[in-house]
């Protein structure tokens, strides 16, 4: 574990036990933070993805901690690379974020921190999943570019606030979102088109309208 302080934020490599594996993770806590964004990748990603480690940064900036973690071990994306199954396996990914989650609520740093989930894509899926699981202990949920679609059979009973960004040019995805968020009904929900975007929010500019939107979702259901 390597750790590291500057200007008030811990910086933490931590590797989180789930039964007989270790997942790689980054943790990164400012000072006086009331909050943490669990990030959830998407297909073929990892923590190491440069639009949730931006994403990641804004949060922080605004005061909120984050951890940016593989849902994968190093041998199962090599595996996934080749079958490309595991990253559609939505509940092996939720019930590692489920894991995952416990294991944050156990650690003396984080136990006391109001917790949110960051999915994009398939990690969307396995963020409302698990969110469902942890009813009590989840306060917000936000996906980009996510397929909360899959995550049908756990939709109706989604105590989290939810906001479900996507791309104005993601035509499909915004019909799986909007088919989603008809099927979250206890919850407040929220489904934001940002104009001008593709899939991955390349364009200039729609990456920062992300992390300001779901910065300022956060900070209203983390910050109470």
């Amino acid at each position: 574990m390597k750790e590291s302080l500057s200007r008030g934020k811990k910086s933490i490599e931590v590797h989180i036990p789930i039964n007989s594996i270790h997942l790689e993770g980054n943790l990164d806590i400012p000072e006086g933070a009331r909050g943490i964004v669990v990030f959830v990748h998407g297909s073929g990603s990892s923590r190491h993805s440069p639009r949730n480690q931006y994403v990641a940064k804004e949060m922080q900036r605004g005061g909120l901690g984050t951890l940016l973690f593989d849902l994968l071990t190093v041998e199962e994306e090599r595996v996934d690379m080749m079958t490309r199954h595991l990253r559609f396996d939505i509940d092996l990914l939720s019930k590692r974020l489920i894991d995952v989650t416990r294991w944050l609520l156990n650690r003396p740093d984080t136990k006391d921190l109001n917790i949110g989930y960051f999915g994009a894509s398939t990690g969307a899926a396995a963020a409302l999943m698990a969110a469902k699981e942890h009813a009590d202990t989840v306060k917000a949920v936000v996906s980009r570019g996510g397929r909360p679609d899959l995550a049908e059979t756990a939709l109706m009973y989604v105590k989290a606030p939810t906001l479900l960004i996507v791309g104005g040019r993601d035509t499909q995805v915004i019909d799986m979102n909007q088919w989603a968020l008809d099927r979250i009904v206890i919850t407040e929900k929220e489904l934001k088109i940002v104009p001008g975007a593709t899939h991955l929010f390349e364009e200039p500019g729609t990456l920062e309208e992300v992390a300001r939107l779901a910065g300022e979702w956060f900070k209203r259901y983390l910050s109470e």
